[in-house]
């Protein structure tokens, strides 16, 4: 995610930061209502947790196990009536001691469950090779704690802006892509059409399959999508098999005029290949997207 790298970036070289948060201590959310002028007490308006400033500490509220690498987190807010306070397209920072380690791990997430959702978020975290935020992560258990540092806003969602969206994800790049679909067809206001692309190495990486092919259900004139896998494992599968490749993409999207957009979350090589640089164009460019229609999370 641009915005959220570019965080972790900055804060990286930033130790006064780490320190003064490490003096400070784990910030601690304690939900209160905003009251209306008396007479108007049924419009109270529910808390947000990271409607503010400051590092909020939340605990775990159970764990579940999604493939041999995946875990599905559930952090609760103390007040069960308290909503994310999080816009469309947001990560949270995530503040990590992982034991042994000298100094704190700082990683961004993006929440999966509804953003409106009262009492609790939900992550979705892959773990990596010596990864030191996901392994951190991965051995938490109900009842421990993560700090979460900040809100990191992504791409500023606008309703019915664009009449297509195309959506393409490698991996647990799926998360950002996902939070953008559960936003847009969750927005009875909201119209815009959706094609994905999920690319993924084996069919047990296909990170929140039954969450998507509901929606396909629910919403079978406005959400589309293709999986690809490069090595599956299952024999017969009816999968498609491969990348994302520019000829998967070119029977996917229709059109690239000014009324769609197309936003990208996965791998570095994955993303350098669709997005490109100033000396060598991507495929999205090849395929007639300017470079203000692309957006990489």
């Amino acid at each position: 995610m641009v915005s959220s790298r570019g965080l972790w970036h900055a804060l990286k070289f930033r130790p006064t930061i780490i320190s003064a948060v490490a003096v400070a201590g784990a910030g601690t959310y304690y939900g209160t209502r905003s009251l209306l002028p008396s007479g108007h007490a049924e419009s109270i308006e529910a808390p947000k947790v990271f409607g503010g400033f400051g590092p909020k500490t939340l605990r775990l509220q159970s764990v579940d196990q999604v493939n041999h690498n995946t875990k599905r987190l559930v952090f609760e807010f103390p007040d069960q009536s308290a909503k994310s306070g999080l816009t469309l397209t947001s990560a949270l920072l995530t503040f990590s001691w992982p034991q042994g380690r000298w100094l704190p791990v700082l990683r961004p997430y993006t929440p999966i469950s509804n953003l409106e959702q009262e009492g609790s978020l939900e992550l979705m975290v892959k773990k990596y090779p010596n990864g030191k935020a996901s392994s951190h992560l991965h051995s938490l258990a109900p009842g421990d704690t993560l700090t979460f540092m900040a809100a990191l806003k992504g791409y500023s969602w606008t309703p019915n802006k664009f009449s297509q969206v195309y959506l393409v994800a490698g991996g647990a790049g799926i998360t950002p892509i996902y939070q953008l679909v559960q936003g847009i067809l969750s927005n009875p206001e909201d119209q815009t059409k959706i094609n994905l692309v999920f690319g993924v190495n084996t069919e047990q990486d296909l990170l929140l399959r039954n969450e998507l092919e509901q929606y396909r259900k629910q919403f079978p004139d406005r959400f589309e999508y293709v999986y690809t896998v490069s090595h599956p494992k299952e024999e017969g599968t009816s999968l498609r098999k491969g990348y994302v490749t520019e000829e998967l993409l070119k029977e996917v999207i229709q059109g690239s005029g000014k009324d769609t957009h197309v936003f990208v979350c996965g791998p570095p090589g994955m993303e350098n290949s669709l997005v490109g640089s100033r000396s060598a164009p991507g495929i999205l460019s090849r395929l007639g997207f300017e470079k203000d229609q692309i957006y990489k999370f």
